[in-house]
C-alpha cells in the first residue's frame, strides 16, 4: 500500500478530511496512519469526511467510525456524491450535506498540512470555541475563558488570553505561548503542564511569554530578550 496524505481543513465544527480516488481499504489505511502520526492533534476533534463517488457500505461506514472512536475522534459527517452512501450515513446519524460546514467569515478554514505554517485569526474565541493548526496560531482578539488552542508551533495572542491553550501539541520543547494579557485556566508546552498559572500582578497586565527552560515552563516578559 502505497502511504499517501490527504489534506485536511478545519472549520467551526470541526475537521474535513477529502479522501480522493483508490481502494477504500487503502484509503483508511493511509487515513488511520496520518491520524496516528498526529495522534495528539486528532483526539477529541469532531471529524467529516469527504469521500466523492465511493460508494460505502453500512458494515464499512460502521467500522470507519468505530476506527476513528477508538482513537478519541467523533465522526459527525460523511459528503459524497453517492446517494447509496448518503441514505447508509443518514441511517447512522451522520450529516451529509457540506452546509453543516461553516467557513468562518475572518477566514481561518485553511489547509492543515500543506504549506501553510501559521494561521491568523482576526477574532474573539469565545466559550466552546476550540482551534487546533499543525503550525503555530496567531489570535488577533481575546481567547475567552472556556474556549481551546492547541497548536504544533506556537500560540500568540493579541489580546486577552483567559482560556485554555496547548503549544507543542506533539513534543516541541521550543514552542512559546505568548500574549498581551496573560492568565490562561490551563496552559501546557508539549508533556508540561501549567495549571492556573500563578503569575505576579506586575506580569497579568504585561506581555508576557511562556517557555520552557530546563525542563519547566517558565514565564517572562515578552520582548524582553533578544
Amino acid at each position: 500500500m502505497t502511504e499517501k496524505k490527504f489534506p485536511v481543513k478545519g472549520f467551526r465544527e470541526g475537521l474535513l478530511i477529502s479522501l480522493g480516488e483508490g481502494d477504500w481499504p487503502d484509503l483508511i489505511g493511509n487515513l488511520m496512519a496520518q491520524i496516528d502520526e498526529r495522534a495528539e492533534f486528532f483526539r477529541g476533534a469532531k471529524l467529516a469526511i469527504d469521500v466523492n463517488e465511493h460508494q460505502i457500505r453500512a458494515a464499512e461506514m460502521g467500522d470507519l467510525r468505530n476506527q476513528l472512536s477508538d482513537r478519541g475522534i467523533t465522526l459527525f459527517a460523511i459528503l459524497g456524491k453517492s446517494s447509496t452512501t448518503q441514505a447508509v450515513a443518514e441511517s447512522l446519524g451522520l450529516a451529509t450535506t457540506k452546509s453543516v460546514l461553516r467557513e468562518n467569515r475572518d477566514g481561518f478554514s485553511h489547509a492543515l498540512f500543506e504549506g501553510e505554517k501559521a494561521i491568523l485569526i482576526q477574532k474573539t474565541l469565545r466559550s466552546g470555541t476550540s482551534v487546533k493548526y499543525t503550525g503555530s496560531v496567531v489570535v488577533d482578539g481575546d481567547v475567552n475563558p472556556g474556549a481551546k488552542v492547541e497548536a504544533n508551533g506556537s500560540i500568540y495572542v493579541w489580546g486577552k488570553l483567559r482560556g485554555s491553550v496547548h503549544a507543542g501539541v506533539e513534543g516541541s520543547m521550543d514552542a512559546v505561548v505568548c500574549a498581551l494579557d496573560f492568565n490562561p485556566i490551563t496552559l501546557r508546552i508539549a508533556n508540561l503542564e501549567k495549571e492556573e498559572p500563578k503569575l505576579k500582578i506586575k506580569m497579568r497586565r504585561s506581555l508576557c511569554k511562556a517557555k520552557v527552560v530546563d525542563g519547566s515552563i517558565r514565564l517572562v516578559e515578552w520582548l524582553s530578550e533578544k
